[in-house]
């Protein structure tokens, strides 16, 4: 720990952070400041690059269109208008597809693509799917196109598509399969950028700065919870500085929609601009997303904003309201290994959302599923160690799943409501040794002590030092001991707002997000007076105009 303090100039806690997660002097270089140019690998890494790079070449020069056929989350939406961007600063008029999700359901549909080639597509580049649809692929195939799949989605065999590049497909060695879509996308780029500044493309006219569409970059990673490593570090550190910067209208708009503004965090990316543009794919019209990325006028930029935030105020009114339904059906499964739970009428729209509370919640993987007319549609959430991807995958292949696929993290899927019963018993097996990963998911790794009086801006920002912070790279817990609670209320959506003091008389806010009707929020309103050890995340905001710093409160536990 001293040698980190010393060598790079940090502080203890700093150093302390550092150390406990493993990071040694030589390697906290690239933790403390990552670049693009220290940590961007060789895209040629990637198998099928080369490949894929020189048919879309061959098709910018002949002037073939391409059609960019993309996903309605955020890394879908970002990595299509990455590349529509791309080409149309090349002169290329691209088509732009997003799937309805309602409709057409994730991924390359049939129809669709013979829609494109119709529309007069040569070349179909698919971004963030494209992994699974071995029937639109083929169809498409022995339809004359060509289809290049950029994805990064586990799969188990090769797809009948013109080239993949897929750092999560077999016979991948690139090692990067901790990177978001639109990181495949955007080296994908660098290769094809190169190519064609090698091949004398760019003789005679200004060559792309790609570094200038960093922020669709950062901002997939963080929305889609890639692990915060390597060079995903660098994406969302640069993205965070561009994003800032204001220059993409679309979402300089939806700051002044969502009354944020810069310096923007990671924070930011993951709760204010992510729900928004999701928004459109889960309520509203999944175009929206990439129509608000590739805006280039203000006033159409702006409303389509304004579409996008209330999309989202439905969304919220929507998840509440099943949130509710969910979490009363997931206490019945308290002891179970995983929560599957499944109602008519849910809006598949937002029961992505809903998982992703309940695995909150229950720290344990969390299914849930909207059916109508006895066909439902659900997604999936997991905790570290549990791959909810392959387990899903496998209940597809095994026949129990209409479809089915995602990642480590997060995964989608479809099925007959007579199959619900026998999906359960399947994710019974597949999660029969789980435990190990269940018992971690509970534990609170504790980065660092403070006092109440130590808890500065100054720390706060020293601490950001170690960010960005997401899956992967959590953010740092602090624990600070023997602390009172003077003041404890209820505010806003049943939130456990405090004031605590110190042995010397120092005082912090603090709050416990959605937790006064949990055990931990009850003990918390039930505490005044007494010595308390309070776990949680440093967090710095302005009120009234002035900067102050808040404990999130993430656990308690009484003074022996």
């Amino acid at each position: 720990m001293a040698a980190l303090k010393h060598a790079h100039g940090i502080s203890e806690v700093l150093a302390h952070i550092l150390a406990v997660r493993g990071v040694g002097v030589d390697e906290a270089a690239d933790v403390l400041l990552p670049t693009l140019k220290r940590l961007l690998p060789e895209p040629n890494t990637l198998k099928d690059m080369q490949r894929a790079v020189m048919r879309v070449k061959a098709a910018i020069e002949a002037g073939e269109i391409i059609a960019v056929y993309g996903d309605y989350d955020v890394d879908g939406s970002s990595s299509a208008a990455l590349l529509a961007w791309f080409l149309k600063s090349l002169g290329s008029k691209p088509l732009i597809y997003i799937p309805d999700r309602l409709s057409e359901g994730y991924g390359p549909n049939t129809p669709a693509m013979m829609r494109l080639k119709d529309a007069g597509a040569r070349v179909i580049v698919t971004v963030d799917c494209g992994a699974a649809a071995d029937d639109a692929l083929t169809a498409a195939r022995d339809a004359g196109l060509d289809v290049i799949v950029l994805d990064h989605h586990a799969v188990t065999h090769q797809v009948p598509a013109y080239a993949q590049v897929n750092p999560n497909q077999p016979g991948d060695m690139s090692g990067l399969g901790f990177l978001a879509a639109a990181g495949v996308t955007f080296l994908f780029l660098v290769a094809l950028n190169r190519t064609l500044r090698e091949s004398g493309y760019y003789e005679g006219r200004a060559e792309l700065d790609l570094r200038e569409a960093l922020d669709l970059v950062g901002l997939a990673t963080v929305c889609d919870v890639v692990p915060l490593v390597g060079v995903n570090r660098a994406f969302v550190r640069a993205g965070l500085d561009m994003l800032s910067r204001g220059r993409r209208v679309g979402l300089a708009r939806l700051a002044d929609v969502s009354r944020t503004s810069p310096p923007f965090t990671p924070y930011h990316l993951g709760y204010v601009f992510g729900p928004r543009i999701n928004a459109g794919g889960r309520v509203g019209r999944c175009m929206l997303g990439v129509e608000l990325l590739t805006a280039t006028e203000p006033g159409q930029a702006s409303e389509i904003a304004m579409q996008l935030d209330l999309h989202n105020r439905e969304r919220q009114a929507l998840e509440k309201q099943i949130l509710e339904q969910a979490m009363a059906m997931a206490e019945l499964q308290a002891n179970a290994p995983f929560i599957l739970v499944a109602e008519e009428g849910w809006h598949a729209g937002v029961v992505g959302i809903v998982a992703g509370r309940l695995k909150d919640r229950f720290n344990k993987p969390a299914l849930v599923a909207g059916f109508e007319g006895g066909m439902g549609k659900g997604s999936a959430r997991s905790i570290p160690g549990i791959d909810i991807g392959a387990a899903v995958r496998g209940a597809f292949e095994a026949g129990i799943l209409l479809s089915g696929g995602g990642h480590a993290m997060a995964a989608g899927y479809s099925l007959e409501a007579g199959k619900l019963d026998i999906f359960r018993d399947h994710l019974t097996v597949q999660f029969a040794n789980a435990g190990e990963a269940l018992n971690a998911a509970t534990e609170l790794h504790l980065d660092a002590m403070i006092s109440i009086g130590g808890a500065s801006v100054a720390l706060v920002d020293e601490i950001a030092k170690a960010g960005p912070f997401g899956a992967g790279n959590p953010e740092p817990m602090v624990v600070a001991t023997d602390v009172r609670v003077s003041f404890a209320d209820v505010v806003g959506q049943d939130h456990v707002r405090l004031r605590l003091s110190g042995m010397d008389g120092s005082r912090l806010d603090a709050i416990a997000f959605r937790h006064a009707k949990t055990p931990l929020g009850q003990a918390l309103l039930g505490t005044h007076g007494r010595p308390i050890h309070l776990a949680g995340k440093l967090k710095a905001d302005v009120w009234n105009g002035r900067q102050r710093v808040q404990l999130q409160i993430e656990d308690a536990a009484e003074c022996a």
